[in-house]
């Protein structure tokens, strides 16, 4: 049996074990995806981490090949976190990551919510959550709809390079509210979803009939929309930071 100043001891170690561990991937989540490199000095910036802990971290996760110091004393992110990503992004399944976020968003909102992804020049519901509501906006997995109407086809088409207006304003927003544009009796908001690399992947939409799903409720609900765009960015490996930045300007505008 372990005396009290064994326990101890081993407690102590698992804390401290737990802070460096802590602490390293600190080091990591300094880097942004505009960074090629960093300076000792910028991840301490960062971090708020001394100099000599995050030296004396870097070692291990050079070790391990997550991080990489180059000829000129600068640090970058090492090839172990390629083949991490790539680990990831072959066991992620997309229905698992989306439906939970959309089921938030319509009990939310009571809403339906759909998810809808671009094919040529149409655009396919893969995955749909319906509206507590008995009249509904009805529209089906499978269903195929025009690219360049709608709240979700808009934003497809904007974030697959499509220029001029309302394009360029939905660029800008990361959203595209839409009462009456493909169908009189419908509206619907829409943001971008997208996975590593900046790569689109469809268009999350919350929509319903425009006799209560109408300008000022669709206004109030392009915060929620884009935070559940956002959150769903991040858990397809994305960094997200233009979707949380468009959420917190999204009450202000029109």
């Amino acid at each position: 049996m372990d005396s009290p100043s064994k326990s101890a001891d081993a407690e102590i170690d698992r804390t401290e074990g737990v802070a460096a561990l802590d602490r390293a991937i600190a080091i990591l989540d300094a880097f942004s995806t505009e960074d090629r490199s960093l300076s000792l000095a910028e991840i301490a910036a960062r971090t708020g981490l001394y100099k000599s802990t995050i030296l004396r971290l870097a070692n291990s996760l050079l070790r391990g090949r997550l991080l990489e110091r180059l000829d000129n004393g600068r640090y970058r992110v090492g090839p172990a976190t390629f083949r991490l990503g790539a680990l990831y992004q072959r066991s992620v399944v997309a229905v698992d990551i989306l439906l939970p976020i959309m089921r938030d968003l319509s009990e939310r909102s009571w809403e339906s919510v759909a998810f809808y992804v671009r094919s040529g020049d149409v655009r396919t519901c893969l995955y749909r959550v319906e509206s507590k509501h008995p009249i509904r906006y009805t529209i089906r997995e499978g269903d195929v709809l025009p690219l360049m109407l709608g709240s979700g086809g808009r934003v497809l088409a904007a974030f697959s390079g499509q220029q001029g207006e309302p394009y360029e304003t939905i660029r800008k927003t990361c959203n595209c509210l839409a009462v009456g544009d493909r169908d009189p009796e419908t509206g619907g908001v829409s943001a971008p979803v997208f996975g590593p690399g900046g790569v689109l992947l469809g268009a999350l939409t919350l929509a319903g009939p425009s006799t209560r799903v109408d300008a000022a409720f669709l206004q109030r609900m392009k915060r929620p929309l884009l935070e559940a765009a956002a959150r769903a960015t991040r858990a397809f490996g994305e960094d997200a930071s233009m979707l949380e930045q468009a959420s917190l300007a999204a009450d202000a505008l029109p």
